[in-house]
Parts: C-alpha cells; sequence; structure tokens
C-alpha cells in the first residue's frame, strides 16, 4: 500500500519540488549570461585585491542574476481579458490618441503606464493572443521613466498587435528608462503571439505602456502587477 501510494504521488511531489525551485532559482534570460560572467569575473579579481571588494561584489552578482531572471508565469488564457506586459508599479491611467508613430493618432486610447524599478522582472509579454502587425523602434532620449513626457521622448520600441479578440490592435512600448539603455525585441514582424508570450525585455530599469481600447479598465494607480498574471482589462 505504501509503495502504490507512493508512485500515485511521485508525480504531484515532484511537479511541487521543480515549481519551488523556480521560485527560488528561477531561470536565466538569455540576455543575462554575460552579465553574470563579467560580474563573476570581477567578483574573483576584486576578492584577490580585497576582502570587502569581493564581498561586495558577491551582493552584485546576485542582483544581476535576479535582474535577468525569468520566471514562468501562469498565464489565464482567456481572450476575454488583457494580462500585464510587464512587472511593476501603474503609474498613470490616461485616455490618450494613439501612437503617432503607428499612425494611430486619430484614435482614441486607454493608456496604462507600468514602471519597472530595478528590482522588478524585465521580461515584457503579449497581454492577448494576435498577430504582431508592427514592429517600430524609435531612439530618444533616457529621461526617469516614471515621467509622463517618457512616453513621447525616451527611446522606445513599439508592439502593434492585432487582437484576436476584437480585430482591433492593442499596443505595448517599451520605453527605456534613466539607466536603460538597450531594448531587447524577441519576436518578429507578422509573427502570431500567444496570451502571455515573451515579446522582449528592457535592460536595467525602464517602462511599459499598453494602449487598449472596447475594453473595461481593471486597474488603479498605485497598483504592483506582474507579467502575463495580471488582468489589466476586460472586454
Amino acid at each position: 500500500m505504501i509503495i502504490k501510494d507512493f508512485y500515485t504521488y511521485y508525480p504531484k511531489i515532484i511537479k511541487l519540488l521543480v515549481m519551488m525551485l523556480d521560485k527560488i532559482f528561477p531561470k536565466l534570460h538569455q540576455e543575462g549570461y554575460k552579465f553574470l560572467v563579467i560580474s563573476a569575473i570581477l567578483t574573483l579579481i576584486l576578492w584577490s585585491i580585497s576582502d570587502f571588494l569581493g564581498f561586495v561584489f558577491i551582493f552584485i552578482t546576485i542582483w544581476v542574476y535576479y535582474f535577468f531572471r525569468d520566471p514562468e508565469r501562469q498565464i489565464i488564457d482567456d481572450e476575454t481579458y488583457l494580462v500585464s506586459p510587464a512587472d511593476g508599479r501603474i503609474t498613470a491611467i490616461q485616455e490618450v490618441n494613439g501612437p503617432v508613430e503607428l499612425a494611430l493618432d486619430n484614435k482614441k486610447f486607454t493608456r496604462v503606464s507600468i514602471f519597472m524599478n530595478i528590482f522588478d522582472c524585465h521580461v515584457n509579454r503579449s497581454p492577448s493572443s494576435g498577430q504582431i502587425q508592427d514592429i517600430f523602434y524609435k531612439p530618444g532620449k533616457f529621461l526617469n521613466a516614471s515621467l509622463d513626457k517618457a512616453s513621447e521622448e525616451n527611446e522606445r520600441n513599439y508592439f502593434k498587435i492585432k487582437d484576436n479578440k476584437t480585430d482591433d490592435c492593442i499596443v505595448v512600448v517599451q520605453i527605456a528608462g534613466l539607466i536603460a539603455r538597450r531594448i531587447v525585441t524577441q519576436t518578429e514582424k507578422s509573427q502570431t503571439v500567444s496570451q502571455g508570450q515573451r515579446l522582449g525585455m528592457i535592460r536595467f530599469g525602464s517602462r511599459v505602456d499598453i494602449y487598449y481600447n472596447q475594453r473595461k479598465t481593471m486597474v488603479k494607480i498605485g497598483q504592483n502587477v506582474i507579467a502575463g498574471e495580471s488582468l489589466i482589462a476586460r472586454f
């Protein structure tokens, strides 16, 4: 009986252990490996010079790993909702015209801005399933990403996604911040993406805006959200 029970619950126990390990030691985003190696080498060099500096760089190495973490997320997989494209805090909810860069400035959208600090996971995800109709990169400034004018003046990358639910478009904008200097894209124009699929990431502190219409907003300013899991709006 004990052996039978063991084989019955063994797969569940293994699955639970894997989930626990993923929470404690999530996988590293591909962009993070070189930074982790550089940080580890510097730690070894500085440790040979000074115990204090070596100790400090151990924490920096741990932070680098933590910053580039890419944990798995539980996606709702329901096109009635839009999920958050980023981890972070809601800093603005506004009714605005669409981005002129995508020729959407003649349409009204709800824009939700999500600020990511240096401790948030910086992997960005698609809020809904659909086809990427356009990707547009625009160079710009590196103002504090929490400022409203960062949406118009900072370096940024636009994703125009045809929403499967409404046949209208949803726009996700990666915006570089005060420290960030590189926006990474993991998808291509005309590619079909699923809800919660990874779109890319921004290195070292930044912001993500999402534009949508025909939906009711479910978040409020000051709320913390999780990419791929938190619900931003519903149809």
